[in-house]
């Protein structure tokens, strides 16, 4: 049975190369895909576009491909990736100029553009659509006039023409995590837009490589101690054969560990409803699926059911959403809680003593609760030392500004031993993510895809 072997090389933006390029030396690949964007991610490149209109994708494309192209060269390993975040084609742009600068030619970059529905929100509202939160049913009218981006998920099939057009690399926008390592599959494999079974096993074996390393022993919550090569991990590779099977591994002389139990725990990352994890390819069920150790780090993966793809696409838009104003202060034993406890008593007092209004005001001790919250149980009393972190929210960058000014007196004025203060020099501004539904047909019309060759 025909088998394609893919290749994970990023979990998110600013992610380390080196598991992709031990992949392309040694995972014997033939795709190598890249899951780059967050919703976080897609506000950093919006800031971006708008010093430099020609950047708002990721910068680290262009240190992905120098360490890359070669093996496009001399291997044939594709390369798929929506790192293109805001401009997929200022992305494939760049990557022709990394290409030309290094002597590559013959080489042909594919672009998919029309995730990208910012500017047709009056069109979409024109034509009835409400686009409501899709949680909470709250009109848009709210946020509209502070709208940052827009973009629907969209799913592998733009990829897959792109393939078939003969691209060596693919650069898109905002697509689901798992649409570049699906992509690949429909197009060896000629699987149909309705084989739901197979398409859902490909979505699977997608969300299961999209993360790094978590499903090679990154960030295992079991027997996390054992595992060996941290330093060096190595990034999962799926061998995947025509009928929706496939085993997980990676390259042997890289660290990590494949077992049941790290692949399991990627299994049920980010998903809310086992039964029906919801793309724009199809709707797949988790509830069946055999997870089987079949050798040293390789895990075969069978029983993936599929379903029909929804009528819709999420779109997911960040606003503005106010600023952020932070303070970090650090006491020392002895009675380092008491102390920082005592501050965040003091600052509450001023605040309300000189008006100052904040939508939100939230204080922990970091050392003590900051990641624990209501279950923290340590005997305060004993602490060695405890930073104390408050941050408002706050409608304008002037108003969280006054927030900091009201810390440094109190090195002298409260509390002994206070020590490492950090105050924002700058406010952070704040995004606000809002999700909504659109039929599919008003965003897939609009997707392109165009080749360019070097």
């Amino acid at each position: 049975m025909k088998t394609v072997r893919i290749g994970a090389a990023q979990g998110f933006y600013g992610d380390t190369i080196e598991p992709a390029v031990a992949t392309a030396e040694k995972g014997n690949v033939q795709y190598i895909c890249f899951d780059a964007l967050a919703e976080l991610t897609m506000a950093i490149l919006v800031k971006d576009k708008r010093k430099n209109e020609n950047a708002g994708f990721t910068k680290d494309i262009s240190v992905q491909m120098k360490a890359l192209l070669p093996y496009v060269k001399e291997k044939g390993i594709k390369l798929l990736t929506n790192g293109g975040g805001i401009n997929p084609t200022g992305a494939q742009q760049e990557i022709i100029r990394v290409a030309r600068e290094m002597g590559i030619k013959d080489l042909k970059v594919a672009v998919v553009t029309g995730d990208n529905v910012l500017d047709r929100i009056p069109e979409f509202e024109e034509k009835g659509y409400s686009l409501n939160h899709l949680d909470t049913g709250a009109s848009i009218n709210q946020i509209k006039d502070k709208l940052e981006f827009a973009n629907a998920y969209i799913g592998a099939q733009p990829i897959v023409r792109a393939l078939e057009a003969g691209a060596d690399i693919v650069v898109t926008g905002r697509t689901t995590d798992t649409a570049q390592f699906l992509a690949p599959l429909i197009h060896e494999f000629n699987w149909g837009k309705e084989e739901w079974d197979k398409l859902a096993s490909g979505v699977f074996m997608g969300h299961l490589l999209e993360c790094s390393a978590q499903s090679t022993g990154g960030n295992f919550s079991g027997n996390w101690q054992d595992i060996e090569g941290f330093d060096q991990i190595g990034y999962p590779i799926a061998e995947v054969s025509e009928n929706g099977e496939f085993i997980v591994s990676k390259v042997e002389d890289r660290g990590g560990l494949v077992t049941v139990d790290t692949v399991k725990e990627q299994m049920l990352y980010e998903i809310h409803d086992p039964s029906a994890y919801l793309t724009p390819d199809v709707v797949v069920d988790l509830t069946n699926v055999n997870l089987e150790n079949v050798g040293p780090n390789q895990v075969k993966v069978t029983g993936t059911r599929g379903k029909p793809r929804p009528d819709t696409l999420k779109v997911v838009m960040g606003y503005e959403n106010g600023y952020a104003g932070q303070v970090i202060v650090g006491f020392s034993w002895p009675d380092a809680m008491l102390k920082a406890k005592k501050v965040d008593e003091i600052i509450r007092i001023q605040l309300e003593r000189k008006g100052l209004i904040y939508d939100e005001v939230r204080t922990d001790f970091m050392g003590y609760n900051s990641l624990s919250g209501p279950l923290a149980h340590d005997n305060e009393s004993e602490l060695n030392e405890v930073f104390l972190r408050m941050v408002v929210k706050a409608k304008t960058k002037q108003e969280a500004a006054k927030f900091s000014r009201l810390f440094p007196p109190l090195a002298l004025n409260g509390p002994p031993s206070m020590s490492g203060f950090s105050g924002n020099a700058a406010p952070r501004a704040l995004l606000g993510m809002w999700a909504t539904l659109l039929p599919r047909e008003e965003v897939e019309n609009h997707i392109k895809v165009e080749i360019a060759e070097v």
